[in-house]
């Protein structure tokens, strides 16, 4: 009777070992299949009119099309390459126009094309505002959406002493050509007329001159 209690002991202690062999087992494995296999990078959040420039990373995605889905960087030369589509120029162009682009040269290769290009990660100097001239830190500043033009100055800690409020300027570029956009930053800041607070858009420059004596 000793004997087939002793039996039965070990057999329990043996299928507990087994099974902790087991668990640390399955554990290792799904340890190392997550290391192997890396999170997708979540996109950049940029806004609908972003442009894009050199240094971003873009994911053009083809629907029901994986082969011709892929990540691609854009060139010092402002253009991309993918499967069937070289030398594209993308600097410049928002998501939404580069995407219209592509599917027009896809659709020599296929039917109806259903393009999304999503920015991943935005390094372009096109997602910048500058701020120069008479201000107490002139920099470049991160582009985000609703950004105006209050926000950019006191990012830059106001304007100096000598500044000419009233005769600063917002430099776009519009079509390839400059365009320039008179602001009064002393009736802003100091009259409180908001009409002068106007919408930054991605690579605008605002130049704040100095006063004339």
């Amino acid at each position: 009777m000793s004997v087939q209690k002793n039996s039965t002991l070990e057999a329990r202690l043996f299928a507990l070992v087994l099974g902790c062999f087991f668990l640390t087992w399955l554990n290792a494995c799904t340890n190392l299949a997550s290391a192997a296999s890396p999170a997708t990078p979540a996109p950049a959040p940029v806004s609908p009119d972003y442009r894009i420039g050199p240094g971003d990373t873009l994911h053009i995605f083809v629907f029901e099309n994986d082969q011709l889905s892929v990540t691609v960087p854009v060139r010092p030369d402002g253009k991309i390459s993918t499967p069937l589509v070289e030398d594209m120029v993308a600097v410049g162009k928002t998501p939404s126009q580069l995407a219209r682009d592509v599917e027009g040269a896809l659709s020599k290769y296929v039917k109806s094309p259903k393009v999304n290009v999503v920015v991943m990660t935005a390094l372009s100097v096109y997602s910048e505002v500058k701020v120069i001239g008479q201000v107490k830190e002139p920099q470049a500043l991160p582009y985000h959406e609703g950004m105006t033009v209050l926000d950019a100055l006191l990012s830059c800690k106001g304007m100096s002493q000598f500044a000419a409020g009233n005769r600063a300027r917002v430099v776009r570029k519009v079509n390839g050509k400059d365009q320039e956009i008179k602001v009064k930053l002393d009736s802003l800041v100091n009259s409180g007329d908001l009409k002068q607070n106007i919408l930054l858009q991605p690579g605008d420059v605002l130049v704040v001159p100095e006063t004339r004596f």
